[in-house]
């Protein structure tokens, strides 16, 4: 029985185990069970045995992972380029130039990427912990069109698994309503590298969330926020915000570029506006 066991277990492709459905999940764990109590019990277990037991060890971790259908892992995967190319973008420190600089600080930076166009790089130091940016810009993202007036509203249409989701925004109009209300559709997927946290994101498609009468669909194009402790001072975050966005729609590039870096100058204005008035999610504001 154990033998026959052995080689139905080493003949299961990790595909076919995924697609396993009640008693059948069921009875590959029991499998793993029943051997560890055999070899506790008994005996030393030949090597083969050893063999099956690592085996439905690890078909038991695997079947207790979600199960995703095709199209919610082309999203997963689509979340981690955008992270991987906005990445390559900041590591990337030749060609960004100046834009504008705050007397707080702040900073705005541009650059010309080959198949990206013009990107813009925020660079701003937030005297709040990372973990309470976090809690807004992740946790609390819906509530966005509360705080920064250029979003009217966030809305995440899907989650997959704990790192990606898909949301909807409308933005709000801008330069003098000489920018029209846009709305995107994109994938946004969150990571944790050790002490740093990373929001990325870019455009996709979502059937059930078509395009809307009277505003023009945009795109993002690969983009990212980078959360990190600022260096000797835990309490501070260092905040650096990759901004790739496509507006459609005739629009001239000096206006584009105005209405980009200024987009940015006031998130951080309005973010630090927000921390302040409501300095932790328990304090429900």
């Amino acid at each position: 029985m154990l033998l026959a066991t052995f080689k139905l277990c080493a003949g299961s492709s990790y595909r076919q185990v995924r697609s396993m459905k009640g008693l059948q999940q069921q009875a590959v764990l029991a499998i793993g069970q029943e051997l560890n109590r055999r070899a506790l019990g008994g005996p030393a277990p030949a090597a083969w045995i050893n063999q099956v037991r690592r085996c439905g060890s690890l078909l038991g971790s695997q079947l207790e992972d979600p199960l995703y259908s095709d199209q919610e892992l082309a999203y997963i995967q689509q979340g981690e380029e955008a992270m991987q190319r906005a990445l390559g973008i900041l590591k990337d420190q030749e060609g960004w130039k100046k834009e504008s600089r705050q007397a707080n600080g702040d900073e705005v930076l541009s650059k010309v990427i080959p198949d990206v166009g013009k990107v813009f790089r925020l660079e701003v130091v937030v005297h709040q912990p990372m973990e309470r940016l976090y809690e807004e810009l992740v946790e609390r993202m819906e509530a966005m069109g509360e705080w920064n007036p250029n979003v009217k509203e966030i809305k995440v249409l899907q989650k997959i698994g704990k790192d990606t989701v898909i949301t909807h925004e409308l933005a709000a109009e801008a330069a003098g309503n000489l920018v029209g209300p846009r709305d995107f559709v994109s994938v946004r997927c969150t990571k944790r590298r050790g002490s740093m946290c990373v929001l990325a994101g870019m455009a996709t498609l979502y059937e059930e969330m078509p395009q809307q009468k009277g505003v023009i669909r945009a795109e993002h194009g690969p983009t990212c926020m980078v959360l990190r402790p600022l260096a000797g001072s835990p309490s501070r975050t260092k905040l650096t915000w990759l901004l790739s966005i496509d507006l459609k729609g005739w629009l001239p590039k000096t206006i584009i570029n105005q209405v980009l870096s200024q987009t940015q100058v006031d998130f951080a204005n309005h973010l630090r506006k927000r921390l302040e008035s409501c300095p932790a999610l328990e304090a429900r504001c």
